[in-house]
């Protein structure tokens, strides 16, 4: 009877530890790819950055968690419209604040989670913790979300007029720059073309110059109290080169309306410069990005993720972003190579005369061909849908004058790839 017993308690104790070994392995954190990683600080670090920064939408939680920051920004713009309505705010004020402060919480915590993940981005991972999260903190889009949060905390220390406290909470609005492709081609348009556009601005500076010049010597002595100095004249000269013309002042002598209409006729064409610069740089780019090309995108292609910070910052622009269907082909038979492709997700098939061959995800082709001009050794389709990085070969080129380092980089691989084919 002792022994059924010991071998019974000796029974429960081994289906116990099973029981509780399958339990762990059931909560430990899960890769992209489903297998368990260990049970650590680092490892829910490592989850919690594939969900916030690398997922993008590929994964279950991923998806989760841009709906619920992208609907939380919609909401909160909805709520500062609402809240600018005197009944709504005076019949909802307890909930407008309990929703701003709840909304002050989640930003607040994405916040501290994408700082506290900063070392698990492959570029900086080569920096100490503290510089990082510094690097981190000084991009753009980290900039954008504590300004997203501090107005509130702003109000708490200091004595600021809550409306204008308010009106700060409309920056929550550029947070949604890191989910749309549309927002964030706009900002990179804004930010290529800035030479361009200061260009334009100071000419349109000096002609509102000449202009309230020119009507303050024809209209100054007929109108002393509208056209009596510059400045005064100043307010019509750009009322009436935006074609705005507000009427509160206007020239009443011949050669004054004369003047006028040439001021017109040249406001139009030099307001439609800006806008033919955003609208094109906005068409080139839109036509040839489909994504939004970031750190943790270009983190899974491994030849990238060995880059330095700064590196990655200059090779970015020049990446053009495309997502294909399957079944397409992003380079036929026999044709001379013109760029590097990059496969951010998905698979490409290789078809040629020695058989067939699988590009998966951190992958790369075509390099070879681009910087031998030679012509591809078969098509390249898609076997899947695919996220495709693309850097052609005039931006290698001028990548490769400004950073060496990249040029000799590409050029081993393209060695080693070359050097591989020749063996097999």
């Amino acid at each position: 009877m002792d022994v059924r017993r010991g071998d019974l308690r000796r029974e429960i104790s081994a289906r116990a530890f099973v029981a509780a070994d399958a339990l762990k392995r059931t909560l430990r954190p899960k890769s992209d790819e489903g297998q368990a990683v260990p049970h650590s600080v680092a490892a829910w670090r490592r989850r919690i950055f594939e969900i916030i920064e690398i997922g993008h939408g590929e994964s279950r939680a991923s998806r989760i968690f841009d709906t619920a920051i992208v609907t939380l920004i919609l909401l909160n713009i909805a709520a500062f419209v609402a809240e600018t309505v005197p009944w709504l705010s005076a019949a909802y004020a307890p909930y407008f604040t309990a929703f701003e402060i709840f909304s002050v919480v989640v930003f607040s915590i994405e916040y501290g989670l994408r700082l506290w993940t900063a070392v698990e981005v492959p570029f900086l991972k080569r920096l100490p913790a503290w510089k990082a999260r510094l690097t981190l903190a000084l991009r753009p889009a980290l900039l954008i979300d504590l300004l997203a949060i501090l107005p509130f905390f702003l109000g708490m220390f200091l004595s600021i007029d809550l409306r204008i406290l308010r009106a700060l909470r409309l920056l929550r609005f550029f947070k949604l720059s890191r989910y749309s492709p549309a927002m964030h081609t706009l900002l990179r348009v804004l930010v290529n073309e800035q030479r361009a556009l200061i260009g334009a601005g100071l000419l349109l500076l000096t002609v509102v110059l000449f202009a309230s010049t020119g009507i303050y010597y024809i209209e100054g002595s007929a109108q002393p109290d509208k056209f009596g100095s510059v400045p005064d004249a100043a307010w019509w000269a750009i009322a009436t080169l935006t074609t705005v013309g507000y009427g509160d002042v206007a020239p009443i002598t011949t050669f004054g309306r004369l003047f006028g209409s040439v001021v017109m006729v040249t406001g139009l064409c030099i307001l439609a410069l800006p806008v033919a610069i955003i609208s094109a740089g906005f068409a080139q780019e839109l036509g040839r990005r489909d994504f939004v090309v970031t750190w943790s995108l270009m983190s899974r292609i491994p030849l990238l993720a060995d880059l330095e910070a700064g590196v990655v910052e200059k090779i970015m622009p020049l990446l053009q972003a495309h997502n294909l269907p399957p079944n397409v082909e992003v380079l036929g038979e026999e044709q001379v190579g013109n760029a590097i492709f990059f496969i951010a997700s998905g698979q490409v098939l290789l078809r040629s005369t020695e058989g067939e061959r699988i590009y998966s995800k951190g992958d790369f082709f075509g390099v070879v061909a681009m910087l031998e001009r030679d012509f591809t050794q078969g098509s390249f389709v898609t076997k899947s849908k695919c996220r495709l990085l693309k850097l052609h070969s005039e931006d290698f080129h001028r990548l490769e004058t400004a950073s060496p380092e990249i040029g000799e980089l590409l050029r081993r691989k393209a060695r080693e790839r070359r050097e591989e084919s020749a063996a097999t």
